[in-house]
This record gives structure tokens, C-alpha cells and sequence, in this order.
């Protein structure tokens, strides 16, 4: 019985918001299913999806009590789909993977045992970036240590490598924003943590789709001016400082 509650406590609960993702929420379940480490709870929030999205993810939940599926009336959106299934979670660690996205099958235990070794209240992992068919696009590389200075030049953080400790830090929620929201938590967090450790393993696979959010560069930049100066409340100065750094590294992106 001790044993079951202490098993209990590594939990690890898996946010995944998902809007009309048949296409992929197969494979995104199935790398979840794949996984090494078998404590966890897949968390799904179907926002109100309009194609088979919700008839998948009910076939997978039926074989799998730690599967489970919330329901939106209306839909809300990612950002407060996230911070709904946070609530829910009975987990003592908190992982993030999107309806298009999937892991590699050893990601669970070799974060939550790096974590253990570090004693890091948040990780995150080097990723691959894929083309809708999975064709690789460029792999992303990441710091062992990462500071609020270092986040300020770039978001070394890919949402679905990212593991936070609730234990340690209590459940952390997203702010309501168009975009960059997580970059908003991430930076929150690195704040009180003084850094996000950096697991050098490529561990996790990013489906650029056509239409995805973060697609547009301009308003990117836009959006990440904006967070330097109404949210971080830095001075023109550092502002501007950090943006020269964003441009920079996002242009050796591209090449």
C-alpha cells in the first residue's frame, strides 16, 4: 500500500488541449501509450471539435482507464483549455504535448530521472520540428542551464518538452493571450527559480502545421516586443537590448 502511494506521487499528468486534430491525435496518444514510464494520466480537453477528433480519443480512452476526456460546451480556446486540465490534475508533475505533436518513447523517464538528479523544479528537452507528413525540418538545440537573461534573447523552451514539478512549485497557470503564452509562464517561472535545466536529448517531435499560430514572423516579433515591455516592464533600453538578441537568433533560424 505505501509502494502504490509513493508510485503515486511520481504521477505525471499530461495536458493536452485538443480542436479538430484527427489528423494526428492517433499518433500524439500512441507516443503516450509508448512511453517507458507508465505513470501518468493523459488529460484531453475536446474543444468542441467538429470532426472525428472526439470518436478517437473515446476508442484509446475506452482501453485505457488513464486516458481521460473533458468536454467544453463552447469552445474556449487553448489557453484556458490548459489551465482547466491543470486544475484537474492529481499529478505531482505537469507536462504539456498538443493534439499534433508526439514524444519519443523514452521521454517520461529519462526527464522525471534527470529532474530527480538535478533536483530542477522545471525541464525541458531538445526537439525536432516537422512538416505535417513528418518530414524533419531542423532539430532544436537547447541549454543544460538556462537563465532569465538567456529566456529574454530566446525561448529555448518547446511547450511539449516542458515538465514542471507541482510539487515544488504549485500548479502554475497561463496567462490569457493571443499568443506566447507560454513564453509568458516560462519566463514567470525562471524568475523564481533562478533556471529551467536543459535535458541535451532530442526527445520530442513539433508539427509545424500550415496554419499554425506561431507561423507568422512580423507579428511574432510584434508580440515579443510587447512582452518585453507591458509584461517584463523592462526599460526602452532593455527592451530594445533583448529584441536585437531575438531578431538575430531568429534570422540564424532561417538560415
Amino acid at each position: 500500500m505505501e509502494k502504490e502511494k509513493e508510485i503515486e506521487k511520481e504521477k505525471v499528468s499530461i495536458i493536452v488541449p485538443m480542436y479538430n486534430a484527427e489528423k494526428f491525435i492517433g499518433k500524439t496518444i500512441e507516443s503516450v501509450l509508448a512511453q517507458t514510464y507508465q505513470n501518468w494520466e493523459m488529460l484531453i480537453m475536446n474543444d468542441v471539435s467538429t470532426d472525428n477528433s472526439l470518436a478517437i480519443v473515446s476508442l484509446y480512452a475506452k482501453k485505457d482507464e488513464r486516458i481521460k476526456i473533458v468536454n467544453t460546451e463552447k469552445n474556449v480556446g487553448v489557453v484556458k483549455g490548459r489551465n482547466f486540465l491543470i486544475d484537474l490534475a492529481s499529478g505531482k508533475y505537469i507536462a504539456f504535448l498538443d493534439a499534433d505533436d508526439y514524444w519519443h518513447n523514452e521521454k517520461l523517464e529519462k526527464q522525471i530521472k534527470f529532474m530527480k538528479e538535478k533536483n530542477a523544479s522545471i525541464s525541458c528537452t531538445e526537439y525536432t520540428r516537422v512538416k505535417e507528413n513528418e518530414e524533419k525540418i531542423n532539430d532544436v538545440i537547447i541549454k543544460e542551464e538556462i537563465s532569465y537573461n538567456d529566456m529574454l534573447k530566446n525561448n529555448y523552451l518547446g511547450c511539449l518538452t516542458v515538465i514542471y514539478n507541482a510539487g515544488k512549485l504549485g500548479k502554475k497557470y497561463f496567462k490569457e493571450r493571443d499568443k506566447n503564452e507560454d513564453y509568458v509562464l516560462w519566463l514567470e517561472i525562471v524568475k523564481d527559480t533562478g533556471k529551467i535545466y536543459g535535458l541535451k536529448q532530442n526527445l520530442a517531435f513539433y508539427r509545424v502545421l500550415d496554419k499554425s499560430r506561431s507561423s507568422n514572423k512580423i507579428d511574432a516579433a510584434k508580440v515579443r516586443w510587447r512582452i518585453y515591455r507591458d509584461v517584463e516592464r523592462l526599460s526602452l533600453f532593455q527592451a530594445a537590448y533583448y529584441f536585437i538578441n531575438y531578431v538575430i537568433i531568429a534570422l540564424k533560424k532561417t538560415k
